[in-house]
């Protein structure tokens, strides 16, 4: 089986960590770069950067922040928020990313992922799928602009025609379930790992040890989380080792 991963998501805005419930109402978590620095001494696997504020700011991501970040950290690190073109990709993975997660500008553009392979290859090309159920719980719709802005397009669809188009991961919010705690959003994790051959990152209400196991039961190949992290309640090292001994191969 092939190794899972664990990876501590900083949610960014004006410098630093943000957490909230559903995308709304954030509170400050801490400095990144000592965060970061942390995580990695636990075990992290990867960190997940994002930039919540950049789209609905009409702002490139905070290079600087990536800069710091970098300077403590030698893991894998994915960047994301307001990356709309290939500089804004180019200008993060100068600063210390390793990959570039797009949101809203892929949704609005898809040529943008296939832009975007081939000028630094599929492997740097994360897409970050915020998906919401809609009204008759059935499936679930795309949401964009942190959150703001519901659309006609269903997750999974739109996973299927990303890899396609080049994306080289999935990095998938449940919208329903961010920072409630409650658990990932199975049936969603599972149709959209069911529906793609991509690897595919879990995210959006991690509570328990518990919900990374389920999560990676029901598809993914990774599992992040923000709040339990944040908040001292479950650390990286003993979330792998909770998963090794349910069974998964994680690096310890």
């Amino acid at each position: 089986m092939l190794t899972r991963r664990v990876i501590p998501c900083l949610d960014v805005r004006g410098g630093r960590i943000v957490k909230g419930v559903r995308f709304s109402n954030l509170r400050d978590a801490g400095d990144p770069a000592e965060r970061a620095a942390s995580y990695e001494t636990q075990g992290a696997d990867e960190l997940v950067i994002l930039d919540v504020s950049a789209t609905t700011e009409d702002r490139a991501c905070a290079a600087d922040t990536v800069r710091a970040v970098r300077e403590r950290l030698s893991i894998p690190m994915t960047v994301g928020g307001g990356v709309r073109t290939e500089s804004d990709a180019r200008a993060l993975l100068d600063a210390g990313a390793d990959r570039v997660a797009v949101n809203t500008a892929a949704v609005n553009e898809p040529a943008l992922l296939t832009r975007l392979a081939a000028e630094f290859g599929r492997q740097c090309v994360v897409l970050a799928i915020d998906a919401a159920r809609r009204c008759d719980a059935r499936d679930w719709q795309v949401v964009i602009r942190s959150g703001t802005e519901r659309l006609d397009l269903g997750a999974v669809e739109w996973a299927r025609s990303a890899e396609r188009l080049g994306a080289g991961e999935i990095l998938l919010t449940s919208w329903d379930s961010d920072g409630v705690g409650a658990g990932y959003d199975l049936d969603l994790i599972n149709a959209v790992s069911r529906a793609v051959s991509l690897p595919l990152v879990a995210s959006g209400g991690a509570g328990s040890l518990g919900d990374f196991a389920d999560a990676l039961a029901a598809g993914a190949s990774a599992v992040l989380a923000a709040s339990l992290f944040h908040d001292n309640i479950i650390t990286v090292e003993g979330a792998k080792r909770a998963l090794a001994e349910k069974g998964f191969p994680v690096r310890l």
